[in-house]
């Protein structure tokens, strides 16, 4: 497990979570070498964009 601790201004912070609440499956599939690790950059991106909601960035 790694545990990632960042500090972003709230710009910075809005505007990953807005990354990231708009980017789908295709766009990492794009950037991936194979199927699995689309999908596991997938849930990593989750896992970041659910960070930021807990935070208070959490676009609607």
């Amino acid at each position: 497990m790694v545990i990632i601790e960042v500090e972003l201004p709230d710009d910075q912070a809005l505007a990953l979570a807005q990354f990231l609440k708009r980017v789908g499956y295709n766009d990492y599939r794009e950037l991936a070498v194979d199927q699995q690790q689309a999908y596991e950059m997938v849930d990593a991106g989750e896992k970041v964009r659910a960070a930021l909601a807990d935070k208070g960035y959490a676009p609607r």
